[in-house]
Parts: C-alpha cells; structure tokens; sequence
C-alpha cells in the first residue's frame, strides 16, 4: 500500500474523532438524565417518603427546639451578629438531619437494586462504571437538596427567622449540594459493604446517629467543651457532618466557613473514590453480585 494511500485510508479516522468524541459526551449525558429521570420519577411515587423526611426534622423543630426556645439561646458568637434563639440555631442542623438521612436511604436503594439484579443491569452499560455511579450519586443529591428545600420553605413559614432573600443564600445552596454529595456519597460507600436488606437497619444506626449527635447540628463545639465533655469535643471536631452543617450555617449568614468546604469536598473525593474501587468487578462488586440478587 502506498503512502499516498494510506493517509487516505487514515483521513476519516481523524475527521470522525471530534464528532465520535461529541456523541460519547451526549450519550454519557443522556444516560446521567435517565437516571436522574428514573429517580425523581420513582421518588414522585412515594408521597410517604417525602412526608416522612419532613416530619421529621419539623418534629424537632416544633417541638424540642421551641420546648428550649429560651433555654438553650446561644450567645454572640460567630457567624451571628446578635443574640439568636435555639430554635434558628438548630434549623442549618436539621437541614443537614435531611440529607443525612436520605443520603443512607439511598443506600439502602442501592441494595436493594442489588438483590433484585437491578445494579447489574446498570453497571454494565456500555459506559465508564465511575460515571454511572457519579450519576446515582448526583441524583440521590439532587433528592436530598429538594426534600431540604422543602423543609427551609415549611420551617420559615412556621416563623423560623432565616437569611433566605440574599446573596449568601446562594453561598449556603452550594453548600448545602456539596453536603448532599458528600453524604450520598457515604450512603454509596456504605452500600458496598452492606451485604443484605436484613442488616441494613443496625448498620445505619451506626452512622446516622453517632454522626448526628456527635455534631454541631444540635450545639455548638464551645459548649460541648465548656460543659468538659472533651472526648465529645474531639469526636465532633473529626466527624465529617460537622463540617457539612457549620459550612451551610456559615454560608446562610455570609460569614467564611473557614476549613469546612476543603473537609467536605476532600471527603467526598475519598467516599466516591472507595465506592468507585468497591463496585469495581475485579474487586469489590464481584462478590458483590454474587451475594445479592441476579448473579450466577
């Protein structure tokens, strides 16, 4: 062959790249906005669980929070200018209560998608695993930052004071979807290793909890460390949803949340990044298929 030839032969490789390369880029797209499609459809179906992800949070705010209104008031400190009562102190916390919620029912989907061999439906499509995951993921985050949303709107119309007309509000939406991705991204790790349905429930009971009240969602650092509860102190100043609600309390009132996006954002590189490894057939997500539904 000649080189005349083979340069001829050649040429419409190279004419074809940009345009294969674009078609790549609008199927991987396509494919995120069916999976998101499918969640928010499904999730359309179950009026329960967002009545659910609602009470429960209005629950506490409605009741405890306004049952120590005046009793746990926290002083003048940062990011607040004034004096402010519990009750508005509390509401950036249980914002963060919703998406760590929904961020281990997600996990729990994934399980089940698992057992009934959906996953593997999935996870064999003809595109890079990470990106389907990265599309489950922003789904579940996408879900997480409604059903907060939801719960901002009904808890400013109960007469919850908030900073929600103003520029930092902005600040605090991005805060509050970094949240809701590094939890989903928990949810998604944790989805690794639960092996079946049954053990689901003791297993969230390790997270949700412990992470929750081991936090800043209900008091401050200092007065945990005021109070000598210094073991509590340190465990709160490690866990990772501290940081997911002090960086979305910080942003709502246009204060610098100093180290909270770096702590947030580093441990949702890490969280995708294990459950990117686990569901990765030569390792994790193997045996992953045998044990639950659909494998052979």
């Amino acid at each position: 062959m000649s080189d005349r030839t083979l340069k001829t032969a050649k040429a419409p490789a190279g004419d074809n790249a940009e345009p294969v390369a674009r078609r790549g880029v609008a199927h991987a797209l396509q494919a995120m906005r069916a999976i998101m499609l499918r969640e928010l459809i499904k999730f359309s179906q179950q009026t329960g669980r967002l009545v659910s992800a609602l009470v429960r949070p209005l629950l506490w705010l409605a009741v405890f929070a306004a049952g120590f209104r005046n009793v746990f008031g926290v002083a003048i400190v940062e990011p607040y200018d004034t004096y402010i009562p519990y009750d508005v102190y509390i509401v950036p916390g249980l914002v963060g209560m919703v998406l760590l919620f929904n961020g281990m029912q997600s996990s729990l989907a994934m399980v089940y998608d698992r057992e009934m061999g959906l996953m593997r439906l999935l996870l064999t499509a003809p595109l890079p695993r990470p990106w389907l995951l990265f599309s489950k993921l922003c789904a579940t985050a996408l879900l997480s930052v409604l059903q907060a949303l939801a719960f901002v709107i009904v808890a400013a119309l109960i007469g919850t004071e908030l900073p929600l007309l103003s520029l930092s509000g902005l600040h605090a939406l991005v805060a509050l979807a970094a949240g809701a991705l590094m939890l989903g991204a928990l949810g998604l790790l944790l989805s690794v290793h639960i092996k079946q349905l049954e053990n689901f429930a003791g297993t969230m009971n390790f997270v949700i909890f412990p992470m929750y009240f081991l936090s800043t969602a209900l008091y401050p650092l200092w007065k945990l460390q005021e109070s000598g509860a210094e073991w509590v102190y340190q465990l709160a100043r490690f866990n990772p949803f501290t940081y997911a609600v002090e960086w979305i309390r910080f942003a709502l009132y246009g204060k610098d949340p100093g180290l909270a996006p770096y702590v947030v954002l580093g441990c949702l590189a890490v969280f995708f990044g294990l459950a990117c490894w686990g569901y990765d057939p030569q390792r994790g997500f193997g045996g992953l298929t045998k044990r639950g539904g659909g494998g052979p």
